[in-house]
């Protein structure tokens, strides 16, 4: 498979330094830029790019400026950068279009894991499209779930994690890996978010609930038996 190509646009060279290599390392091709009016360039003239990480604050053009130059081309996903972890910036953030918003300083591995969920949710990597398992059909491409022929209704999140679970048939997952994967960010050990939405999922699902097992004082596994 190729290897999907990922924008990195911030004016301090060291950062993009940290960056590129802890994507290179996790077989991401990288493309720089240093300030917004070269990433316009590049982005505009790659056609391939998968995903963009953003500074905000930069000479020239702002990230919110290349941000709304981009959104109203297309919809890559963008995460951006920010010095500042100021509310209004986050909510003008997510009103551009923006799929995730980290604060500096940040964990280059939890940069990376946010950048693998956000292709695997856009479908930039390929994974199976509908998983089947114990009468439970999940259709990612429709965002759709039929548990015996019935279609339930879920929310993104409960979406996501049914997803998770069912990718991860019979493999025990702590609630840390759990957070890692689905919500994308360190909890920094609250799972108390974890076991709400396995409560409202396992409700929606009747029967089929209890295919979602509680592993005690570790997490949960989705067991078929059979």
């Amino acid at each position: 498979m190729d290897r999907l190509k990922i924008l990195v646009v911030d004016d301090e060279s060291r950062m993009r330094k940290l960056v590129r290599d802890f994507l290179v390392k996790s077989n991401y091709e990288v493309v720089e830029a240093e300030d917004g009016s070269a990433a316009l360039d590049i982005f505009f003239g790659q056609k391939d790019i998968a995903l963009v990480i953003l500074d905000v604050m930069m000479p020239k053009v702002d990230g919110w400026e290349v941000c709304r130059e981009i959104r109203s081309y297309s919809k890559v996903p963008i995460i951006m950068l920010t010095a500042k972890a100021d509310e209004r910036d986050e909510l003008q953030g997510f009103q551009l279009g923006v799929d995730e918003y980290i604060s500096k300083p940040f964990s280059p591995k939890i940069l990376v894991a946010r950048v693998e969920a956000i292709l695997r949710r856009t479908s930039q990597v390929s994974s199976e499209e509908i998983i089947e398992a114990g009468g439970i059909q999940l259709n990612k491409a429709a965002h759709l779930v039929l548990i015996d022929n019935r279609q339930i209704d879920l929310s993104y999140k409960e979406f996501e994690l049914l997803s998770y679970f069912m990718e991860n048939k019979g493999i025990a997952l702590s609630r840390e890996k759990i957070l890692n994967n689905v919500w994308n960010y360190d909890y920094f050990g609250d799972a108390r978010t974890i076991d709400t939405h396995v409560k409202k999922l396992r409700s929606k699902m009747g029967e089929k609930g209890d295919l979602i097992k509680t592993i005690w004082g570790m997490g949960y596994k989705f067991e078929v038996n059979g």
